[in-house]
């Protein structure tokens, strides 16, 4: 009976050592570039399925070998790069005083076409009503009378405001400010409907550049996210399963191509301004997830404030049960975020949006 025994052990701890393994190739697949390896840069999508692995492994281990604990927690320490990036875990923080308070939302628009007479519409009565110092906004296009409406409310609370649009699409940017804009310009990135724009805020005397970003999406299609609901339900057939997600990892595939030259014009013309000392705060629907190479493109040189002061995945992408870290707000070494979050509160856009506090460090 001891002889099996330590057979299984032996045998979980190769299934150990395997995950481990797997875990910390697909926690660093985002170094891939898309442009050359375009499969590979994308299995980062498939982390969360190792690391529940390897938590399940420590599980295991606590009530089936506890001294062999030791594994899954050195492949926790082995990864602690992707991990955190992934679902990071901080100590609760309370802005102090005087912290700008940041938001960045895809708000679909602002789900109009829902709309009713006499309707509230939610999605601007929270950004109302979140007291935001800045606001960046994606696919912001208003018409109609509900638009109108929204416009003035909005209008009404934030001084500075601008709309960029996309020539050849509906694609809009809008940034809400309670600051002066001083300069704005549009980042001239390669996409045919997606957009970037870049600001100069005067925040209390002290230029700040706030770059407002929607970048490629997957173009995954309604119907192709009912199959991934199926799929992840097991409403469907082994075959048509795997037929499914082939088609939507392509698509992937494809999207993080678009999106790699897109990042690279963004992420130098944001070099180009810390290289001269400008603070900065990036915002923006990334269409990428944290583990990504376009994510990790756009970080260089800038801090994540949900990693540095946010708690869990924070998925912010949440329509069937496609649910991913893909907005984003990232800042300047000069700044120290408190109190990041995604607020699940409300679910009109198929977007959370994401909010962050932001305090001047002290000059040393």
């Amino acid at each position: 009976m001891s002889s099996i025994r330590k057979w299984i052990v032996r045998l979980l701890a190769i299934a150990n050592i395997v995950v481990i393994l797997f875990m910390l190739l697909v926690g660093y697949s985002g170094l891939s570039d898309p442009l050359s390896h375009p499969m590979w840069s994308n299995v980062g999508l498939f982390f969360p399925v190792f690391l529940i692995a390897n938590l399940c492994f420590l599980v295991v281990w606590c009530f089936f070998r506890w001294k062999m604990m030791w594994l899954p927690l050195l492949g926790f320490i082995i990864c602690y790069g992707p991990v955190r990036l992934y679902t990071p875990f901080n100590f609760p923080s309370t802005p102090p005083e005087g912290a700008l308070k940041v938001l960045s939302y895809n708000v679909m628009g602002f789900d109009l076409g829902s709309m009713s007479d006499g309707e509230i519409n939610q999605i601007a009565a929270y950004i109302a009503e979140s007291k935001a110092d800045i606001a960046c906004l994606q696919e912001s296009g208003l018409w109609g009378k509900h638009g109108n409406r929204i416009d003035s409310l909005l209008s009404a609370i934030y001084p500075y405001q601008d709309v960029t649009s996309h020539k050849k699409g509906p694609d809009f940017l809008t940034l809400y400010s309670k600051f002066p804009i001083v300069s704005k310009e549009e980042i001239p990135i390669p996409a045919d409907y997606n957009l970037s724009a870049a600001y100069v805020l005067d925040v209390r005397g002290e230029r700040v550049l706030v770059v407002n970003n929607h970048l490629e999406s997957t173009r995954i299609s309604h119907g192709e996210k009912d199959v991934f609901d199926q799929m992840m339900h097991g409403k469907l057939s082994n075959e048509k399963a795997k037929t499914g997600w082939r088609h939507i990892f392509d698509k992937l595939v494809e999207g993080s191509k678009r999106r790699a030259p897109q990042v690279k014009v963004v992420a130098d013309y944001v070099k180009k301004r810390l290289d001269k000392g400008m603070s900065v705060i990036v915002c923006g629907d990334f269409n990428d997830h944290p583990l990504s190479y376009c994510y990790r493109k756009m970080a260089e040189g800038l801090t994540d404030c949900y990693v540095a002061a946010g708690n869990g995945p924070g998925f912010s992408y949440h329509i069937k049960r496609m649910y991913v870290r893909i907005d984003h707000i990232l800042c300047s070494q000069d700044w120290e975020p408190y109190a990041c979050k995604v607020d699940t509160k409300v679910a009109q856009s198929d977007h959370y949006p994401v909010v962050c506090w932001l305090k001047k460090r002290s000059k040393r």
